[in-house]
């Protein structure tokens, strides 16, 4: 019956149908999907037919924009997806024993952590583990999540963001993260013998978007002190731009405070931390991982040494 466990392998689900749902959901074309997998589109076709026999109900459909996946389709693609990302997993576990602790490792990290966390991390397992290549991609934490789940990465320092089943997505509490206001060196700021929490709104701001979680705890902050939102003419959470801004204007940016020691930190650098704590605390970020999953050795071995890092 359909409720049964094993109800699809006794009706002949195989690996092939998986694979095939799996691309077609990531494409949105028959075609497509079956290049992806590497084969013709009539075989594809044929697979998708076989596997509405097996549920017994329609996994994809006609759209004024083409064909697309049923509720059945999805919910079925869903699970295919994950089943390919651990089999893929699985032969990476079988490739790194075999080959005595090699192994690629991607993460993901929003930048504080890349730089306090991520970074000591790196260097310890060049020593420690030589034969583990890495690929970090630095980005937000809605975009991390994405690559979390889609196993683009094997895991990401970052925030669960809303919106996303938390029964898809594990996260391990790591920190909560301060922020530090920086502004160029020898901006008018700095000269001031008693700066105070007003003073700050005498210049522009440059932050991300409103819903980027930096931007959202330093305008609460600023709320809970009574202070209006700062003058802000340009919004991005480019960090190049950003840098650049504040080099040729009085701008102020609130950046995490291991970015801020990076570029703020020695008496020669190009910026400074302004002389002032207005106690801007990010929420958390943790280590995020597919929920169920094992990361394969390389990876955990990686995860553990991030988590082992002291700050």
């Amino acid at each position: 019956m359909p409720g049964s466990p094993d109800f699809l392998l006794r009706k002949g689900l195989k690996l092939s149908h998986l694979r095939i749902l799996a691309a077609f959901a990531e494409t949105g074309q028959i075609n497509l999907a079956a290049e992806k997998i590497g084969i013709s589109q009539p075989a594809a076709s044929r697979l998708l037919a076989e596997i509405e026999q097996i549920v017994q109900a329609p996994v994809h459909s006609r759209t004024g924009r083409g064909v697309a996946l049923t509720p059945i389709g999805r919910a079925l693609a869903d699970r295919a997806r994950r089943i390919n990302i651990e089999l893929r997993d699985a032969a990476r576990d079988l490739t790194e024993i075999a080959s005595g602790g090699a192994g690629h490792v991607r993460i993901g990290s929003v930048t504080g952590p890349a730089l306090d966390r991520v970074l000591p991390a790196l260097r310890i397992s060049r020593m420690a583990q030589p034969l583990i290549s890495v690929e970090v991609i630095v980005a937000p934490s809605n975009l991390l999540q994405e690559h979390v789940l889609s196993g683009r990465v094997d895991f990401a320092i970052g925030r669960p963001t809303a919106g996303v089943d938390p029964h898809l997505l594990h996260s391990q509490i790591i920190a909560a993260e301060p922020v530090a206001l920086i502004v160029r060196r020898g901006h008018p700021l700095m000269h001031r013998r008693s700066l105070t929490a007003p003073d700050l709104m005498e210049f522009d701001w440059v932050m991300p978007e409103p819903d980027v979680p930096i931007t959202r705890t330093v305008l609460t902050r600023l709320q809970a002190l009574g202070l209006p939102p700062p003058h802000q003419r340009l919004s991005t959470a480019s960090f190049l731009l950003t840098l650049a801004l504040l080099q040729q204007t009085n701008a102020i940016a609130p950046l995490a405070l291991a970015v801020a020691d990076v570029f703020a930190s020695s008496p020669d650098a190009s910026y400074a931390h302004l002389p002032i704590d207005l106690g801007i605390e990010v929420e958390p970020f943790g280590l995020m991982t597919r929920a169920g999953m094992t990361l394969p050795p390389a990876a955990q071995y990686l995860a553990d040494t991030i988590l082992s890092v002291s700050v």
